[in-house]
């Protein structure tokens, strides 16, 4: 997919009551799991078609299957116990996984959810992946000897789902990374690993990392990483931090086959941000970047909000990013 500030979601959309009333209901034995499948497929499908009406580029097929990002993937992984219920953040909390032997993949975990997202549209659906280093950050280990060792083996896995969704047809896979920007000390290990992940692809990969620190400005060496982790697109959260990344690759040369995303929206907030924001956000973008490797998206996943919020910022963002187009002659 080519042409200049194209549009995308990250990945999660909010659930509709009725998917989180039903699983409440199944953890109590009031509702089958085939019950629930059914209703995850009908939110997927409103999702989609959503997402055409807004006329997104590049869309995603909302996550309406998964509670949690790393236990979801966990639960489907050998190797992994699940634990009681750990605060993620405010009142938010996730069953927390733990590494109890070697940590493997012996069947597909998303393939299916992609195939059918994508014969919803005509147009691009992403595979989506929770990323090796986020995956043993949020989770407990008591098998392996080392942080190195448990992500490396992850990781692997990781990449055994990746070439499966690339051979049931996926062009774009997205790795999800949001733990990698706060560990400024194993940011190595973290690229290492998604290379990993990456190796031998054809499909288009991006990586969605959360805010970075000033630390990162203090050090080449830490910027270089991200600005040449294993991926074709670099999928940033920028309006949170007032665009402080962008300050970055100002000064610092991006590799010319590297494609950004760029946060125009913020997704922790209510507000439904005004198309002339976005617009100067995405302005701000094109300072730095060529039109033609600038994509436009909110800032994360968008399941903390309500779903007219989630809508409103996606068709603002349409919006923008097309009278901009118009406004400079972007094809």
């Amino acid at each position: 997919m080519t042409g200049g500030l194209l549009t995308t979601a990250v990945g999660s959309y909010p659930k509709p009551d009725y998917i989180l009333k039903s699983r409440t209901k199944v953890s109590r034995g009031q509702m089958s799991k085939e019950e629930l499948f059914e209703l995850e497929k009908k939110a997927t499908a409103h999702w989609i078609k959503l997402q055409e009406d807004m006329d997104l580029d590049l869309l995603v097929d909302g996550e309406m299957y998964r509670g949690d990002m790393v236990t979801y993937f966990s639960e489907e992984m050998e190797g992994f116990d699940i634990s009681g219920l750990v605060r993620s953040y405010g009142n938010r909390y996730y069953r927390k996984p733990i590494a109890v032997g070697p940590v493997g993949r012996s069947s597909d975990i998303t393939v299916s959810w992609w195939k059918y997202a994508q014969s919803l549209t005509a147009r691009p659906v992403k595979g989506m992946l929770t990323g090796p280093y986020t995956i043993v950050d949020w989770s407990f280990n008591e098998y392996y000897p080392s942080r190195e060792a448990f992500v490396l083996d992850v990781a692997r896995a990781v990449h055994e789902e990746a070439v499966a969704l690339e051979k049931a047809g996926a062009k774009y896979i997205q790795i999800d990374e949001p733990a990698l920007s706060v560990r400024a000390d194993e940011m190595e290990l973290g690229s290492r690993a998604l290379g990993i992940v990456t190796e031998g692809l054809n499909a288009f990969t991006i990586t969605h990392t959360a805010e970075y620190t000033h630390t990162y400005a203090e050090s080449s060496e830490l910027f270089d990483i991200i600005a040449n982790l294993p991926v074709d697109m670099l999928d940033l959260e920028t309006v949170n931090s007032d665009y402080f990344i962008l300050d970055l690759f100002r000064h610092r040369s991006l590799a010319p086959d590297k494609y950004i995303a760029l946060g125009v929206v913020d997704s922790h907030t209510h507000e439904v941000e005004p198309v002339e924001q976005i617009k100067d956000g995405i302005r701000r973008g094109l300072e730095v970047f060529p039109a033609d490797r600038l994509y436009v998206k909110p800032d994360c996943g968008l399941k903390t909000r309500l779903e007219d919020e989630a809508v409103g910022k996606m068709r603002n963002i349409v919006t923008a990013a097309r009278e901009l187009k118009a406004e400079l002659g972007i094809a």
